[in-house]
């Protein structure tokens, strides 16, 4: 990759110190601009740094990504660049840059980078990440900036759930049920879950339709009723709805309200859909 004028940058910095002004000074003295990703991720939530980051880059340019979202920092843990066929990751290797790098065309190379001698243990997004993302942004090739390491090796986080109960959905859809897990919580309380709407469909969850929904963290009086839709404005001011959300995946939102509060949902925290079911004449339940 060539030179480029600008990295995109993500932190869990926040915006009341000079963390992030450091980095862009350290960027700026060698000619190279941020575009801003966030940096209100919360601070050490790698998985929602990893989630912000790979749902974002896809409508970037081509470009240099620093991303650091960093509570191993000055620990054993590695600083990598990552090279993908849609750019270059910049960040510790932590799991935060792998997800990025698959929705930029997998991993094609690697490389370790180390700290100089002297360089501050806490601050390596300054120190360390922000120097390297300049260099690259600069026309320099990564492996001038240290040791390959294999791509098999680089961190992974955990997966997050999503399926579907029923390996063999029967045509009435009877039996279906997906199971998936909060993975983001946007400042509007809109619950992002990790499953596709590609999923929901392929259970018969399409907008017009209903869908019971059943969590652990949820309510215990029974399963939540309430409808499939397209955006927020399918449903009443205060009333809940299913939707597939901007970057495809299954979501609640409540319209002018908090589906997370209303809910009571957290990352982490998995809920169970199906279409909803009603009462036959023999007291056994049927979908419709």
């Amino acid at each position: 990759m060539g030179p480029v004028p600008h990295v995109s940058f993500l932190t869990d910095y926040g915006l009341a110190d000079g963390f992030v002004a450091a980095c862009h000074g350290v960027l700026l003295r060698r000619g190279v601009t941020a575009l801003d990703i966030t940096h209100l991720i919360d601070p050490g939530d790698v998985r929602r740094g990893a989630a912000v980051l790979a749902q974002t880059v896809r409508y970037l340019p081509v470009s240099v990504h620093l991303a650091v979202v960093d509570p191993g920092v000055g620990t054993s843990r590695r600083g990598v660049v990552l090279v993908t066929p849609g750019g270059l990751l910049v960040g510790p290797d932590n799991g935060l840059l792998a997800p990025a790098a698959a929705v930029l065309g997998g991993v094609t190379a690697a490389v370790a980078l180390a700290a100089r001698p002297g360089v501050p243990a806490t601050f390596h997004g300054r120190d360390v990440f922000a120097p390297a993302a300049a260099e690259l942004a600069a026309g320099t090739p990564p492996t001038a900036l240290g040791r390959p390491v294999d791509p098999a090796e680089i961190v992974l986080l955990p997966p997050v759930l999503a399926r579907v109960s029923s390996p063999e959905v029967r045509a009435d859809r009877a039996d279906a049920e997906v199971e998936a897990e909060v993975v983001l919580v946007d400042r509007f309380g809109n619950v992002q879950l990790a499953a596709t709407g590609d999923l929901l469909a392929h259970v018969g969850l399409v907008p017009g339709q209903r869908a019971e929904v059943r969590g652990a963290a949820m309510a215990a009086d029974g399963p939540l009723d309430l409808p499939v839709g397209v955006t927020f404005g399918s449903v009443e001011p205060g009333e809940l709805v299913l939707y597939v959300d901007s970057a495809g995946m299954a979501a609640f939102a409540v319209r002018d309200g908090d589906a997370a509060s209303r809910l009571g949902l957290a990352p982490g925290d998995v809920v169970s859909l199906r279409p909803r079911r009603a009462r036959s004449d023999r007291g056994s339940w049927t979908s419709r």
